[in-house]
């Protein structure tokens, strides 16, 4: 039986392992974090009775993970899953694709953008542009790039972003290890990209002209913490009279002994001098050994209060309270079953939906439904 205090399950869509969830009009867009499953469709205007519209499948040793959705207008990530045992097609490359849905049960393919490496992450989309977290032809690891899907026939980059360091082709060399410092996702609001950079940190990107991203500022506190910069969430109203930025360190890399990653309050007030003010860890996970995926991973990115729903591995979904960021509080949470064959949940991706619905993907399997008390 589910665990819980403040919400109860509404509603399950029995499915593959789910990277990402969105929900819009009544219908949810589910990537799927393996082979050969790629993109789901639902209808959920029942939450009780879930009706699967389509699905689009991908080769062995790729995945596609990720999904936004605009108007009539679908995007998929492309790449190359280097958790997946089998080795990809040499004709493979990675990229994005992009889908007419006005058919919800015919997904249309309008176009295929494509890039070098393991190809497209996470990303945003505000219905003209992506922004995108991408490897690229010349660069170490993700970079940020942005693509015009004006003509959504014909997606045509006209920007991109990274950390000094990572053009090695351009004579770049990096003062950190390996691929530690790249690029997870941009968020928009505004003329802002909230940037999160994995051990990186994150960056605040002035988009003033959307050709020339500029760099305002940002935070890289790894050291002294180990986990990866997950999400930089900004808010989108004052809080008190000042301006924040939640953000998500995931707990997929630490040493056995490192802190389990965390949420975060950041005050931009003064964006050019950001700073943490406030942390949120849930109770019962202290900094001694713990697996990986057990601690933090995703806030759900559509914010429509100071109460918002938080993905936390191992231990489902938390509601969290940021009213005060200086001391923000939980409120109720949510552990579904874990799935068949599988020791403990591993909540991945969460959303909410015009009614108020919480949709909550697990990696192993399914999407549960729950609804707040």
């Amino acid at each position: 039986m589910p665990i819980a205090s403040g919400m109860k399950q509404a509603g399950y869509i029995n499915c593959a392992g789910g990277g990402q969830i969105i929900v819009q009009n009544g219908y949810a867009f589910i990537g799927h974090m393996r082979a050969s499953h790629g993109t789901t469709i639902v209808d959920v205007r029942d939450p009780k009775n879930p009706q699967v519209l389509s699905e689009l499948r991908m080769p062995p040793g790729t995945h596609s993970h990720k999904v936004r959705v605009a108007g009539d207008i679908m995007v998929v990530n492309q790449e190359v899953n280097f958790n997946d045992t089998n080795e990809p097609s040499p004709e493979f490359r990675g990229g994005i694709c992009v889908y007419d849905i006005s058919d919800k049960r015919k997904p249309a393919l309008l176009s295929r953008w494509e890039t070098a490496g393991q190809g497209a992450h996470r990303f945003d989309l505000d219905g003209r542009y992506a922004y995108l977290s991408t490897t690229a032809e010349g660069y170490l690891a993700h970079i940020m790039i942005i693509l015009d899907l004006q003509d959504p026939r014909n997606p045509v980059e006209i920007a991109r972003w990274w950390m000094p360091g990572q053009w090695t082709a351009g004579g770049e060399v990096p003062d950190w290890q390996k691929t530690a410092h790249r690029c997870h996702h941009p968020l928009r609001m505004g003329n802002r990209l909230y940037t999160s950079y994995w051990q990186g940190g994150f960056h605040i990107l002035g988009i003033d002209d959307i050709t020339k991203p500029t760099r305002i500022s940002g935070l890289d506190w790894s050291p002294p913490f180990h986990c990866p910069t997950h999400t930089a969430l900004p808010i989108p109203f004052e809080i008190r009279g000042r301006r924040y930025l939640m953000v998500a360190d995931e707990d997929v890399y630490r040493p056995a002994d490192g802190v389990p990653a965390f949420l975060s309050m950041v005050d931009i007030t003064d964006e050019r001098s950001p700073a943490v003010v406030g942390t949120f860890q849930v109770e019962g996970i202290d900094d001694g050994p713990q697996p990986l995926a057990t601690a933090c991973h995703q806030p759900c990115e559509i914010v429509t209060g100071t109460e918002i729903p938080v993905a936390w591995f191992a231990h489902g979904v938390r509601m969290i309270d940021f009213s005060n960021p200086r001391c923000m509080r939980e409120t109720a949470y949510f552990i579904p079953d874990a799935p068949p064959g599988c020791d403990r949940v591993q909540a991945n991706d969460v959303t909410v939906d015009e009614r108020g619905l919480i949709y909550v993907t697990d990696r192993r399997r399914g999407v549960t439904i729950i609804e707040r008390l």
